[in-house]
């Protein structure tokens, strides 16, 4: 069978079993577990299906249950597969439909204004009972930074608000602008810790609405704004403006439109912080079947997609970190937290949901950790003297 040739060919390091639709039993690789994990194919056409688009139909199976997993967890097997895939392209056919597909990257991101709204709406309108079962207590939904392993996503959650704090060097009575403020967990604390007059705006009705509540119950609605607005309809000016976990949804297409307009709105001697994932590898195709039923519009760019952008904008990238590992542990928090509600999951949803979200988080969780992800911190400004000439201001 064609794939179990293809399967042996790329695991190299330990292995499973797969038990193919007709009950046949095939070791790939060399297994290190005395009971090695069994992959259970329960629909033939996956047989062809895992051959050609594995990065698609093995989420879609899991999802389904036409797929199972056995003497071992989801993430065991993913461990295995990343470790072998690394950064490589899966698919059989992928490097050649890489080169022949390339305007897919550009017309799958065409993300107008009602658009970025709905794919918006798909993914943080859900439930916030979902969200509250694995975010820490602030609702932050990025990427927190770990100065230990051992740290508490708590912590280190605490720690990635205090470095992007750090790093914008805000002064008291300065002008912020927070870019897809989510929960209004960043602005808040923005506005608390720096006395900064803080503008948060979202696609989401529903994180409107929780930012709203929780700035009026700490008695900050004068100092911190919400709105339910696109970044492209905003015209003002800022003295500081940040944005987590935003960048991702902009789409390639509108990435000089996004740093046009940040351009316009920071003043000249301001500061930009944009937080996003990206990747390390050249510009490919989304992942598929994150786009598909995670995250429509959504997109990680290389660095050398951003670069251009930003150099044609006018800003000036003062400082760039690259955050590798943190996000990974950041996931496998959000994970164990997911998997230890699984009873309330279900109270929610059903069990093809919680396959879903579980297949989710474990396979991103991996990409970071053995694949092509990190997440991008780049500093932006107008002139070259609008922070410190070292680093010793952030640490």
């Amino acid at each position: 069978m064609k794939l179990i040739s293809f399967l042996n060919k790329l695991i190299k390091y330990d292995g499973f079993i797969i038990v193919d639709y007709n009950s046949n039993r095939y070791v790939i690789g060399k297994p290190l577990k005395k009971n090695p994990i069994e992959l259970e194919i329960l629909d033939k056409s996956l047989h062809k299906k895992l051959l050609l688009h594995p990065d698609l139909y093995f989420g879609e199976a899991y999802t389904d249950g036409t797929l199972r997993i056995k003497n071992g967890s989801l993430s065991e097997f993913l461990e295995i597969a990343f470790k072998n895939i690394g950064r490589s392209e899966i698919n059989l056919y992928g490097k050649t439909l890489n080169k022949l597909k390339g305007t897919l990257r550009y017309f799958t991101n065409f993300n107008k204004i009602l658009k970025s709204k709905k794919n918006v709406a798909h993914h943080y309108d859900i439930s916030e009972k979902l969200y509250d079962l694995f975010l820490d207590k602030k609702r932050q939904y990025s990427c927190a930074y770990f100065k230990n392993e051992s740290d508490s996503l708590e912590t280190a959650q605490e720690n990635k608000i205090n470095h992007i704090i750090k790093k914008l060097n805000i002064k008291p009575n300065q002008k912020v602008l927070d870019i897809g403020s989510g929960w209004g967990t960043l602005a808040i604390d923005i506005a608390k810790k720096t006395q900064a007059s803080v503008t948060g705006i979202t696609l989401s009705e529903n994180q409107l609405r929780y930012s709203q509540k929780k700035a009026k119950e700490l008695n900050l609605d004068n100092q911190v704004e919400f709105k339910l607005v696109d970044y492209r309809q905003l015209n003002e000016k800022f003295d500081r403006i940040v944005s987590v976990g935003m960048f991702e949804h902009v789409g390639r297409k509108f990435y000089r439109t996004y740093f046009n307009k940040v351009s316009k709105m920071l003043n000249n001697d301001g500061v930009a912080l944009i937080h996003t994932i990206g990747s390390v590898n050249p510009p490919r195709d989304p992942q598929p079947w994150i786009t598909k039923y995670i995250f429509p519009g959504g997109y990680t760019p290389s660095l050398s997609q951003i670069a251009r952008p930003i150099e044609d904008s006018g800003l000036i990238t003062s400082d760039i970190e690259v955050l590798r590992i943190h996000y990974a542990h950041t996931l496998r928090n959000w994970k164990e937290r997911f998997l230890t509600k699984k009873d309330k999951v279900l109270e929610m949803f059903d069990e093809k949901f919680l396959r879903m979200w579980e297949f989710y988080l474990a396979s991103c969780e991996m990409a970071f950790k053995w694949g092509d992800l990190v997440v991008f911190q780049l500093q932006l400004t107008k002139d070259t003297r609008a922070v410190p000439n070292t680093r010793d201001y952030i640490y």
